[in-house]
């Protein structure tokens, strides 16, 4: 005599066999042109803030006046070693390198970053471990990140974000400040990442 599991599933089997279910038939019609012009910046912009991060317009030469102002005189801010100086004139500064350890990255206030790409349609940044982007741990561990978007890296569809990365490289995607929320649906923030995003739109 066959075990229960084993009977329901020959029973299954012999149900299935009289009428076999249809191919399920996965639309993939969805643009996926790489993007040819420039992307909606204030789309971005929107539905960046829609996930409680903050949101600054500034101009290159207002980066460093900005994450002062964002961190206070006193602050010590995580950088990668390529981040540009203008990017940090009078910031208190801590260079990935050699590799900080844990405790000081956990130990900074926050951490500059640039980006690789910036998604309007869902308000994600992208970081590929590329340029001005460093590791990844270290906008992990920080509590506070400020990242810099250049106008020219945002697209409009995920499609059209993942044509402009390359998907053998570390991609971390970021969609506001770290959060989640319990069976009750109790936000926390700051669980797995950064409590605190501050995005700059150059």
């Amino acid at each position: 005599m066959n075990d229960p599991r084993s009977e329901i599933l020959g029973r299954i089997r012999t149900a299935l066999a009289g009428a076999p279910p249809q191919p399920v038939v996965v639309p993939r019609d969805y643009d996926r042109r790489p993007l040819t012009g420039p992307g909606d910046v204030e789309r971005f912009a929107e539905t960046v803030a829609e996930y409680r991060a903050r949101v600054h317009r500034v101009a290159v030469a207002d980066i460093a006046a900005t994450v002062r102002a964002l961190v206070g005189a006193d602050a010590t801010v995580v950088i990668p070693a390529d981040v540009p100086d203008e990017w940090v004139t009078g910031v208190r500064t801590l260079v990935d390198d050699p590799v900080l350890s844990i405790d000081a990255l956990d130990g900074a206030d926050a951490v500059l970053t640039g980006c690789a790409v910036g998604i309007a349609a869902t308000g994600t940044i992208v970081l590929d471990a590329g340029a001005t982007q460093g590791r990844r741990a270290l906008t992990l561990v920080p509590d506070h990140h400020i990242c810099v978007v250049r106008v020219d890296q945002v697209v409009d569809t995920v499609p059209q974000g993942f044509a402009a990365l390359t998907a053998a490289r570390p991609l971390t995607f970021i969609s506001g400040p770290s959060a989640t929320s319990d069976i009750e649906l109790e936000r926390v923030e700051g669980v797995h990442g950064p409590r605190t995003l501050d995005v700059l739109i150059v």
